[in-house]
């Protein structure tokens, strides 16, 4: 039970407990609806906003929520506007995977780097968050380029229509003192993580602030807030760093960090390589937060044996992992939500048109990855 990485574990569970606080007083529809108002309802625009908003929200809530909302709203307005909402959808997938790794909060196998090898929030921000919002920026543009005239002409054909009411971002809001109260948990919350390396603050200590005030304000609801959390995924979490470590102590993950070092002949550059486009696809077939908890005692033990420096090696199966796992529809969980939730609404998206969609603009971002670590190191 040692290799348990309890850091992360109560990270998360705060997270899910804020975020369950959060989605009962109707912050994220609210704001997906005042958004959406912003750019006058336009599809185009809609698309544009939406990608910048999922990538933005996923730096400090986990991509699973972002994208449980995100894209219910989006099918609503895709329903309203007559435009089709899956590449919208794709888009915003992408881009919270892209956004979650510019930040240790962002997403699951960050918190477990950032913990684990004891890096801060500013770390993640200094070293990955300029290439990952260079990869958002690259993202948005191509799914722009590639779907503006097919949602320009569904914009075209619903202007004849009949007058479109739209739906009121306040009516997202169920109780403004719920509102507003769980609102300023949210930004308290984002302050203690921005700020981690200043206070000295433990990133868990920044979830159990979280958890404890939602709790607090939902009064009466506190004990729903709980009965609705996903234990399961926690469970899951304790029981694979349970297992990583029993790999470890085996000698297994050694051996493999050996390989690697041997296949690089020597060269930082090579190491970088392999890890940034092997965890790239792996990820696409695996999903990331198993493969990152293996594979970081694998990037510790070749900064031991064949003395690289460890932060390059880090840096590229952050990015690899994050980002890799846009490749495919199960390659990370936010593409498994987004898909089930267009599928549930009547709108199936099959592997080849996720691929389609998909798999150019991760190979893009990949290709600029690489080229940035290589200028930086």
């Amino acid at each position: 039970s040692r290799g348990v990485n309890w850091q992360t574990i109560v990270f998360i569970s705060g997270m899910m407990v804020m975020v369950k606080g959060l989605a009962d007083a109707g912050f994220f529809r609210w704001l997906c609806l005042v958004v959406a108002r912003t750019v006058r309802y336009r599809n185009a625009p809609i698309l544009v906003s939406f990608m910048f908003l999922s990538g933005l929200l996923s730096m400090f809530i986990s991509s699973i929520t972002v994208m449980l909302f995100m894209a219910a709203v989006t099918i609503e307005l895709a329903r309203l506007l007559g435009f089709d909402p899956v590449p919208v959808v794709i888009g915003e997938v992408f881009a919270s995977n892209v956004g979650g790794s510019a930040t240790m909060s962002g997403d699951p196998p960050n918190v477990i780097v950032g913990t684990t090898l004891g890096y801060t929030f500013t770390d993640f921000v200094t070293n990955v968050g300029p290439i990952a919002l260079l990869g958002l920026l690259l993202s948005v543009l191509f799914f722009y380029l590639i779907f503006k005239r097919s949602l320009a002409a569904a914009e075209q054909k619903n202007t004849g229509a009949e007058a479109v009411q739209y739906p009121e971002p306040r009516d997202a809001i169920a109780s403004m003192r719920s509102f507003v109260c769980h609102s300023g948990i949210l930004a308290l919350v984002v302050v203690l993580i921005v700020t981690q390396a200043q206070s000295g603050l433990s990133i868990a200590s920044a979830g159990a602030v979280a958890a404890v005030l939602t709790l607090l304000a939902g009064g009466r609801n506190a004990v729903r807030i709980l009965r609705d959390i996903d234990w399961r995924t926690l469970l899951f979490l304790i029981g694979l760093f349970i297992c990583v470590s029993g790999l470890e102590e085996t000698g297994v993950l050694g051996l493999l960090a050996g390989r690697i070092g041997e296949a690089s002949g020597g060269s930082l550059m090579a190491v970088v390589a392999i890890i940034l486009w092997g965890s790239a696809f792996v990820s696409a077939i695996v999903d990331n937060i198993p493969f990152i908890a293996a594979m970081l005692p694998v990037v510790s033990a070749l900064g031991q044996t064949v003395g690289f420096s460890q932060q390059p090696m880090v840096w590229a199966l952050v990015l690899g992992t994050d980002i890799g796992g846009n490749g495919t529809p199960i390659g990370a969980s936010a593409n498994v939500v987004g898909t089930a939730v267009c599928a549930r609404e009547g709108y199936p998206i099959g592997w080849g048109r996720y691929l389609k969609y998909a798999m150019p603009p991760m190979m893009m971002v990949m290709i600029l990855c690489t080229v940035m670590l290589s200028l930086k190191y």
